[in-house]
């Protein structure tokens, strides 16, 4: 399975949902770098399951154990090899499924691939526990970002119909640290309201709601990225459509750039504190595929968890029969929620990897 991107900074992402452990190496962290670990407990901690009633209640500490690269809280320069140890597995939960793929989960398409041998307990490899691997990977480049001046935020945009608003032009890392601090990181807190109602609502009926994370980086340079195949929408794209659950990813005005004339969606050159701006930023920040110094805007659309306790039709996979099942276990009613640090830990750790990569 490839579980690999990067190539200034290559971060390997191993282990199953319900196995003994998963983990990251990665390789190109910076040498002598020092890591504020207290910070990036903090960070994990933003995405652990059981965090508050609106997520799953499997309860998991996610603290990363270092079994090398870090000597104390200074990077060493080799690879960088973490482990977390899960605690609170409940494969029953998944017994009765190995005979009936889920609906609109991977149960299907990896037996196609590898065969009835794949691990599909919690959803193995393709879980979204994988993402807690991620963002230890990511919670040490932004930190490094953070080191150069580059600030990433993130706030959930949409969550069912409940709409928050976008960020501004700026944001500030003020904002940041306020969205981080949130049971639902949100800006207008009349948002965290409905969204709470629509999350609660789909959690009462046994269903799911999907909902969209917007992410900001403030600061980061222009000149970076290159035009088509290898542009920096084409990187974040690349590596953000490897979160589980994703099935969106856009720019700037996104997908509304195309409801507009390009008198309306032009973004005019003006001189901002003595340098190159634009008065808009409806590119979110890369033309060309290259980073123009406006803050860099992409917005991450999350499907509905597709594990529900109502009744879905499947097959037996043995009988070769439709049948109805029921999923138990404990899921999220909307994965939007504790997407929001994974978001910021892919987009900082392709970010770093471009500017070390020159």
């Amino acid at each position: 399975m490839s579980s690999e991107f990067g190539k200034a900074l290559r971060v390997s992402i191993w282990g199953e949902s319900h196995g003994p452990s998963i983990g990251v190496d990665v390789q190109g962290f910076p040498a002598g770098s020092r890591i504020d670990l207290d910070k990036l407990n903090a960070f994990m901690e933003r995405r652990a399951p059981g965090r508050n009633s609106l997520t799953s209640k499997r309860k998991e500490s996610d603290s990363p154990e270092f079994q090398s690269g870090l000597e104390g809280n200074t990077l060493t320069g080799e690879i960088l090899s973490a482990v977390i140890y899960n605690s609170d597995q409940r494969s029953s939960d998944y017994e009765s499924l190995a005979d009936t793929p889920r609906p609109s989960h991977a149960d299907y398409t990896a037996r196609l691939k590898y065969g009835d041998s794949v691990d599909l307990r919690g959803g193995g490899h393709f879980s979204g526990r994988l993402t807690a691997p991620l963002c230890i990977a990511g919670g040490i480049a932004k930190q490094l970002l953070e080191d150069r001046g580059i600030n990433v935020g993130a706030h959930l945009m949409s969550v069912g119909t409940a709409i928050d608003e976008s960020f501004p032009l700026y944001p500030s890392k003020d904002l940041f640290d306020d969205l981080a601090a949130k049971e639902l990181p949100v800006i207008n807190e009349d948002a965290m309201i409905t969204m709470k109602e629509e999350i609660l609502s789909a959690s009462e009926t046994q269903d799911s709601v999907g909902g969209i994370v917007e992410c900001c980086v403030t600061s980061f340079p222009g000149g970076y990225g290159d035009p088509m195949f290898d542009g920096l929408e084409n990187l974040l794209a690349g590596v953000l459509f490897g979160i589980p659950g994703v099935k969106g990813v856009s720019f700037g005005s996104g997908f509304s750039a195309a409801y507009q004339r390009g008198s309306e969606h032009n973004d005019p050159f003006c001189i901002k504190d003595g340098r190159i701006a634009t008065e808009t930023n409806n590119s979110g920040g890369i033309q060309g595929g290259i980073s123009n110094g406006m803050p860099i805007l992409v917005q991450v659309a999350f499907k509905p968890t597709a594990s529900i306790g109502l009744p879905q039709k499947t097959v037996s996979l043995s009988r070769m029969e439709e049948t109805e099942i029921s999923i138990n276990g404990r899921h999220d009613a909307c994965i939007a929620v504790r997407a929001v640090p994974v978001v910021e830990a892919a987009v900082s750790c392709v970010l770093l990897d471009v500017l070390l990569g020159g």
